[in-house]
């Protein structure tokens, strides 16, 4: 059976699908969803950063004494109601915050395309934010980690001071626990990044981290969506150090499956399954590391977070076709971003591990 060019099948598909992505200021979240970006392209991708919804300038912030964390310096009735239209495909006068100069800049008239992915504090605060987002994905650092790229990013991208940076860590600390680190309960994965166990200085020599990726379980799964890992290309061609860990628990009130990579392994890892995502998606090419011949843990769950994106975009492009022999597939409305939800098949409890160093293979 002649199955369709994924893009060409958004491109006439009505639907908006909709990812939030979740986490601190500084966490790297726009990283975890450039995947999406590459694969799809501009034509069909764009994003919202919920900055543009704060409430107060730079220095409201400073008359009011509260920090961006907290929901009151934000408009988020506002982001509800345009979120709620984009979702429709309906354009709205979208805020802008100009980081630069801590003002705002006169609004612009916002169009979606097909996907509509942001990026915020609070992109999946309250439940009307959520009912209209496809996939929900939180960036969660490790607080060394964290306040190592905020400081780095504030002073170069931003303009503060290093005195600033930290004044405003420390003022954030309390409102981060109570504002933004209960979303992770409600994320279909969660991403935790800290500096790797073979190195801290690598993670600013090679961007080299341990990278854990906790998901939900996937009530419905599709036949023909698959990505496997090819244990030749991981256990053999490496020369770097790496490990890789499998385990099931209890995370944020919901059973989940953690995947903890760390290391560098062998650029034909992703390789293939890039070819893998080609072939499931009829998208040619996909290329996203180029030329590389090592790729990073954070590289991989990248690329992992991608294809279960588009696991999530296919099933609902099948349940909106109303198969009638499609598990689910009178749950999701055209419109409804939470109903019908895939989550991964359960797994014992346990876990696997697969490392190797210095071209020792331990299993």
């Amino acid at each position: 059976m002649h199955t369709p060019n994924l893009k060409d099948t958004m491109t006439a598909s009505p639907y908006i699908f909709t990812i939030g992505v979740a986490g601190d200021s500084g966490s790297g979240k726009t990283t975890f969803t450039q995947g999406v970006r590459s694969i799809f392209g501009s034509d069909l991708v764009s994003t919202i950063t919920l900055d543009d919804y704060h409430r107060y300038d730079r220095e409201g912030l400073k008359d009011q004494g509260i920090t961006a964390l907290d929901p009151a310096a934000n408009c988020i009735d506002l982001l509800e109601k345009d979120l709620c239209l984009l979702k429709q495909g309906i354009p709205v006068e979208k805020p802008v915050y100009n980081h630069t100069t801590g003002k705002f800049d006169p609004a612009i008239t916002f169009s979606p395309k097909k996907i509509l992915i942001l990026e915020g504090l609070h992109t999946f605060f309250t439940p009307a934010l959520r009912n209209n987002l496809d996939f929900m994905l939180f960036v969660d650092p490790a607080p060394e980690v964290k306040y190592d790229w905020k400081i780095k990013r504030d002073i170069n991208k931003r303009g503060y001071s290093a005195d600033d940076v930290r004044r405003q860590i420390e003022e954030r600390k309390p409102d981060y626990e109570r504002y933004i680190a209960p979303q992770k309960e409600y994320a279909d994965a969660v991403i935790g990044i800290g500096y790797s166990e073979y190195g801290r200085d690598l993670g600013e020599e090679r961007n080299v981290y341990r990278v854990t990726l906790s998901q939900n379980r996937m009530r419905h799964s599709i036949k023909d969506i698959d990505l496997s890992l090819d244990l030749y290309s991981i256990l053999s061609l490496s020369e770097r150090n790496f490990s890789l860990k499998f385990a099931t628990g209890v995370q944020y009130g919901q059973r989940m499956g953690e995947l903890i990579i760390d290391g560098e392994l062998s650029g034909h890892v992703v390789k293939k399954l890039e070819h893998s995502i080609e072939h499931q998606t009829k998208v040619h090419p996909i290329s996203m590391f180029k030329d590389r011949e090592y790729v990073t843990a954070g590289d991989l769950i990248q690329l992992i977070i991608s294809w279960r994106i588009i696991h999530r975009r296919i099933f609902l492009e099948i349940s909106r076709e109303g198969n009638p022999g499609h598990p689910g597939a009178k749950e999701t409305p055209l419109t409804g971003g939470r109903k019908g939800i895939e989550t991964i098949d359960e797994k014992p409890e346990g876990s696997t591990v697969i490392s190797a160093d210095r071209g020792l293979v331990r299993q």
